[in-house]
C-alpha cells in the first residue's frame, strides 16, 4: 500500500541542544534504515517550511501507524496521511 505522508515538524525552542542531537540523529537513522528496506520510498523537504513529504510502500495501515509512532520526533509532529492508488493516466502503469 502506498500512502503520502506530509511530517510539520516543530521542535522546542528550549530544547537542549543534546538532547536536540540526539533525538536528530536517531530520526536520521531509523529514516534511512527504513528506507534501506524499501518501506520509506522516498523523502522529499518542503521548501521554506521544517516538514517533509515522504511516499511510505508498506503492507498496510497498521505497519505504516508502527513506523510513524516510532520516529523518535513523532512527539514534535503533525502528520498528514494520503493513501494513494494508481492513477489510469499514469503512463508507467501500462
Amino acid at each position: 500500500m502506498l500512502f503520502a505522508v506530509t511530517m510539520d515538524v516543530a521542535l522546542p525552542q528550549d530544547m537542549e541542544s543534546d538532547l536536540r542531537a540526539d533525538t536528530l540523529a536517531r530520526e536520521k537513522a531509523y529514516s534511512q534504515d527504513l528506507q534501506r528496506a524499501g518501506e520509506w520510498v522516498s523523502i522529499w523537504r518542503c521548501v521554506g517550511q521544517y516538514s517533509n513529504l515522504s511516499i511510505f510502500d508498506v503492507r498496510d495501515n497498521e505497519r505504516l501507524h508502527e513506523i510513524l509512532w516510532n520516529l523518535p520526533l513523532f512527539p514534535f509532529m503533525t502528520i498528514q496521511v494520503t493513501p494513494l492508488a494508481q492513477h489510469p493516466s499514469d503512463i508507467a502503469a501500462g
